[in-house]
């Protein structure tokens, strides 16, 4: 069967039980495991841990569906069904110990993300949205903000781990920074999208983010009212994602655009 909710409560049910894995293995010492783009670009074995459960547990229910996870080799599935994984997204905040990271699971139905799940692992609180369902955190129906402008506007970003990137993406704060009322860098792309959707964050963008950073954020923040895209009329991609309170996305985006992000 592929009802969002049915989904939904597979995908929460298994994001829970990863999210206690990896807060009880921050317990003892985290080493790094791995890079992959850049040496700041780290993977620790409990990313890869929490991957290989949420994996098992997803093909174990639900066998002839497809699985995109940020650490291992993709599943190929039969059903049109694809779940999309970020086991711990925040993995430098884990490593370091920041009390914030998430685990995300996006739920494609032939191409169309259904159902989406980010769990707050250190707080506990609980992010779902299902297509057309609406957005909830712990069960509670939540809603963008009422941000009407840029000026009073709260903008999250994250920066990309190539060194020229970052570069570019520091001129781009500075281009924006003069006017909004401020920038917050969290370092965890599912839970900006989620902050976006409760009002926390006006706004947020961020390029480089893939598709298991945003999958169910992306899906969440959009079933909580907020415009999402990329720059220029596209699609939320790794080129660019954008999210923002109805009422700001279209003074950000071009404020954004001016700033010509995409340059590096």
């Amino acid at each position: 069967m592929t009802n969002p909710q049915d989904l939904l409560k597979l995908a929460v049910d298994v994001a829970e039980e990863a999210a206690r894995l990896i807060v009880e293995r921050r317990r003892g010492r985290i080493t790094v495991a791995d890079t992959k783009s850049t040496v700041t670009d780290i993977v620790t074995a409990v990313d890869r841990e929490s991957e290989e459960l949420i994996r098992a547990r997803v093909l174990a229910a639900r066998p002839d569906d497809s699985f995109l996870g940020e650490e291992g080799d993709d599943v190929l599935g039969t059903s049109g069904v694809r779940w999309v994984v970020d086991p711990i997204d925040g993995t430098v905040n884990y490593l370091y110990d920041h009390p914030t990271y998430a685990v995300s699971i996006a739920v494609e139905v032939d191409g169309t993300t259904v159902a989406g799940v980010v769990v707050d692992a250190p707080k506990g609180e609980v992010f779902t949205a299902t297509l057309g369902g609406g957005a909830y955190l712990d069960g509670r129906p939540i809603q963008a903000s009422d941000c009407a402008e840029l000026s009073k506007a709260l903008v999250g970003t994250g920066f990309g781990y190539d060194p020229v990137r970052r570069k570019v993406q520091a001129e781009v704060v500075q281009h924006l920074i003069a006017e909004i009322r401020d920038i917050r860098r969290i370092g965890v792309g599912a839970i900006d999208l989620c902050y976006v959707a409760c009002g926390r964050l006006d706004a947020v963008y961020e390029r480089g983010l893939n598709p298991w950073d945003y999958g169910a954020g992306a899906l969440i923040a959009a079933e909580a009212g907020a415009t999402i895209g990329g720059l220029h009329g596209a699609p939320v991609s790794p080129e660019m994602s954008i999210a923002a309170a109805p009422g700001v996305f279209a003074a950000f985006h071009d404020l954004l655009a001016a700033a010509d992000p995409l340059r590096a």
